[in-house]
């Protein structure tokens, strides 16, 4: 059996999309801002693909701008905010635990001048209001804060975090990339200024992702080229992304009550089992604030990656941590921001469900797990000095 369990990695791509996006690798070729027939037609297709998107998360469709991945939203998002604004401040506010799109970003624009404040969060993942009320001030111009945590699964209270950065004349951006496959997104009602999204997260093709900007909202260009996009991003419109994203959206929203009480079922049986038949085990995250894909644990006495490849050997696939950062041996920088001891750390492993996951792939994955966690605890020194050399489950 082979079992992938690392959806927040990447989704495969649904059948239904894929066949939306063929006419447009082959009879619908043309270039969406050529001026003859084949790109009116490619035109129509990518507007009619904005708009759908547009209508879903609740914006108007010039509001919506289409790039090239998530990371690339949240680049254009932090840094053409920020170099917009800097005469009228240098302060830029994140949390410890976002995405590297944003923490990469925000170390570039630290070493360009900008001061960055990152934000703690409690053992859960949460970042608090009041801290965000206490980092704020006349200078900053950008805050972001993803909505949920692509390693643990932790839902923020983006409508509130939002509301602080509007009083203190701050725009708001919220990474939603992992939020938007489990959650309904409304632009308004978060009251968000620019929100990222990417179409590989919800069973769409990769290389595609979208940002929201408010009508009003003026950034900095990320990307200088031709006219598309309104001339805000410049590069050839990828035609088919543009139209598998919209159509993967679109059918994600309809099935997300199915396909969320499915998963939740899987990943709560996995949760309740390891728990119950693995010891020294740490659940890392939020339970009553997550979506439902994610279970990040740290077995205690043993490193990640031992446990990565073992459970490969098994044909098990899951991730030690963010997928863009899988070849880095650092500890997680989300847990240790959860304040999880740096030694526990480096034994967590990220599991993620998806929609054709089943129970049986479920049970599979926590008895091999059982035999891959007992088969490294046996050689691990700090176990035997914690129990003697015996292991029981």
């Amino acid at each position: 059996m082979r079992v992938y369990a690392d959806h927040a990695a990447t989704t495969p791509c649904d059948k239904r999309v894929v066949e939306a996006m063929l006419p447009y690798f082959t009879s619908d070729f043309g270039n969406a801002d050529s001026q003859h027939f084949y790109g009116r037609d490619t035109a129509k297709a990518v507007a009619d693909a904005r708009e759908t998107v547009a209508n879903i998360i609740g914006c108007k469709p010039n509001e919506l701008y289409f790039t090239g991945s998530g990371t690339e939203s949240d680049n254009w998002a932090l840094k053409g905010v920020a170099l917009h604004k800097k005469d009228k401040g240098n302060h830029v506010i994140i949390s410890s635990i976002e995405h590297h799109a944003i923490l990469t970003a925000a170390e570039w624009l630290e070493k360009n001048g900008f001061r960055v404040t990152r934000l703690p969060v409690d053992s859960t993942g949460l970042v608090k209001v009041a801290d965000l009320e206490k980092a704020i001030d006349e200078q900053t111009t950008i805050v972001s804060i993803m909505y949920v945590n692509n390693e643990v699964g932790t839902i923020q209270p983006i409508k509130e975090l939002a509301e602080v950065a509007h009083k203190h004349g701050a725009l708001f951006h919220s990474d939603c990339v992992q939020a938007i496959p489990y959650m309904k997104i409304d632009v308004k009602d978060l009251g968000v200024d620019l929100l990222t999204i990417s179409g590989h997260k919800f069973y769409g093709p990769k290389g595609v992702g979208a940002l929201y900007i408010r009508n009003g909202v003026k950034l900095d260009k990320l990307i200088c080229g031709g006219g598309q996009e309104r001339s805000q991003r410049g590069g050839t419109t990828n035609t088919p992304a543009v139209v598998g994203m919209a159509k993967a959206l679109e059918l994600s929203q309809l099935e997300m009550e199915r396909n969320n009480m499915h998963i939740a079922q899987l990943r709560d049986h996995f949760v309740q089992r390891v728990q119950a038949e693995i010891p020294y085990v740490r659940f890392n995250g939020n339970k009553a604030h997550c979506v439902p894909s994610i279970a990040n644990f740290s077995f205690e006495f043993v490193e990640g990656e031992g446990i990565l490849m073992l459970m490969d050997f098994n044909g098990i696939a899951v991730s030690s941590g963010s997928a863009c950062s899988s070849g880095s041996l650092d500890p997680s920088h989300v847990l240790l921001a959860m304040g999880v001891p740096i030694e526990v750390s480096h034994g967590s492993i990220r599991f993620s469900f998806g929609k054709d996951n089943t129970m049986e792939e479920v049970d599979f994955t926590v008895d091999k797990l059982k035999d891959t966690i007992g088969k490294l605890r046996e050689m691990s020194p700090l176990f035997n000095l914690k129990t003697g050399g015996t292991y029981n489950v």
